[in-house]
């Protein structure tokens, strides 16, 4: 293919991916007054120049294909962490998988570039391995995950069971990546944990996924709370990144009988309020508190931000992710596509979660911090420092004395 013909077909990817982000169409584009589509057409110049540039000067003969998969890629996640560009290969592979495959048990987003462990699920290779959250996956196997959008990196994750999975990890106060070989396992995700403090005045809930069945599970833990006398919650909601929003906004209605729960907007996408229908609350009166760390994500932060919002509840712990969009898929001309965010949920006081996360009124430290991290000692299968997990539990405590405090 002629050099001049390719760097035609790089500009044109560059300015159809453009004109889907500002909405631009055939009946639109004769609309050259518009503010937004002076900018628009302003960039493609740049991008034009550029890409001559590129084409003329470069020190060699530059592999088009690299430049634009890389050009698409940086111009999807200059937006967001979760949007993302699919090259043809890429896409074929996303639509061909079918899920269901073995995993190790983390829950990744993209942050600095990188893939960043949000949360670990309790009992899988990562948690034996001692992965936890904010831990940088800066390599899967040969490739770098800064090379590599989100949804790729979800895929890579997965394989048959038995599968070895190798990981280059940066772990706090360590510069340079640990090799980490682990084997891929099906993952089942643990049970609804239930325990009764204070003398059985405190139930204690502690869910890892928010899906239908865990929700479930909640729900008639807290209808028997008659049967054993008890009038407080303490929900945990730490390390929940995984799960499905509507299930979510469920469980929050199970704690309010009036009120907004979440809301869901986008440049093009009509807001969208969720609001508490008093036929599916639960207990609304009980005392209330619920955990939540960094590695409380997506719909674990709907859960918390109407808790919070609507006064139904303290919230403790630390900032959250910060992590709540839908998205929709773009076919390309080529055979790729992107992955774009459409539209944002913000809590009810307007806080959108992806920008904003949620941040507790009483904020406690994690004890399995940077200080918990021990240099000195290793794993010697994977060569990655362990974490000390004999620490007390503050948030958990401080959570327990403020229920305590409370008149039921």
């Amino acid at each position: 293919m002629p050099k001049s013909l390719k760097i035609s077909l790089l500009a044109l990817s560059v300015v159809f991916v453009l004109f889907l982000f500002l909405g631009v169409n055939t009946r639109g584009v004769s609309a050259a007054g518009d503010q937004s589509q002076d900018g628009a057409y302003r960039q493609i110049n740049v991008y034009g120049e550029v890409l001559q540039h590129i084409q003329n000067d470069y020190v060699e003969d530059p592999n088009i294909s690299s430049v634009t998969n890389g050009a698409l890629h940086g111009l999807l996640e200059s937006l967001d962490a979760d949007s993302s560009y699919l090259s043809p290969d890429d896409y074929k592979a996303y639509k061909e998988d079918k899920g269901g495959k073995a995993q190790v048990g983390i829950n990744v987003s993209k942050r600095y570039g990188y893939a960043t462990v949000v949360s670990v699920v309790p009992g899988t290779p990562a948690e034996k391995a001692n992965l936890s959250d904010g831990d940088i996956i800066e390599a899967i196997g040969n490739q770098d995950t800064r090379d590599l959008s989100l949804a790729m990196i979800q895929r890579m994750l997965e394989g048959a069971p038995g599968s070895e999975l190798d990981l280059a990890v940066i772990r706090p106060r360590q510069a340079k990546p640990q090799k980490v070989v682990l084997n891929r396992v099906v993952i089942t995700e643990p049970a609804v944990s239930e325990t009764l403090y204070d003398n059985s005045s405190i139930l204690y809930l502690k869910p890892y996924i928010l899906d239908k069945d865990h929700v479930n599970a909640i729900e008639a833990k807290l209808h028997s709370m008659n049967k054993t006398g008890t009038k407080k919650i303490l929900l945990d909601l730490r390390d929940v990144s995984a799960g499905e929003d509507a299930e979510a906004t469920r469980l929050a209605n199970f704690f309010l009988q009036s009120g907004t729960i979440v809301t869901l907007e986008g440049q093009k996408f009509p807001k969208q309020t969720f609001a508490a229908d008093s036929s599916k609350t639960v207990n609304a009166t009980g005392p209330l508190a619920v955990l939540v760390n960094r590695g409380t994500a997506g719909p674990a932060e709907i859960v918390a931000a109407a808790i919070a919002d609507n006064k139904r509840g303290d919230l403790i712990g630390e900032r959250t992710f910060g992590e709540g969009i839908q998205q929709k898929t773009f076919e390309l001309p080529d055979g790729g596509a992107i992955i774009l965010s459409v539209a944002k949920y913000a809590s009810p006081k307007g806080k959108k979660f992806e920008d904003e996360a949620v941040t507790p009124a009483t904020q406690v430290a994690s004890n399995y911090d940077l200080d918990d991290v021990d240099d000195s000692d290793t794993d010697n299968a994977n060569n990655a420092p362990a974490i000390k997990h004999n620490q007390p539990d503050d948030q958990l405590s401080k959570a327990l004395e403020m229920l305590k405090a409370k008149a039921a």
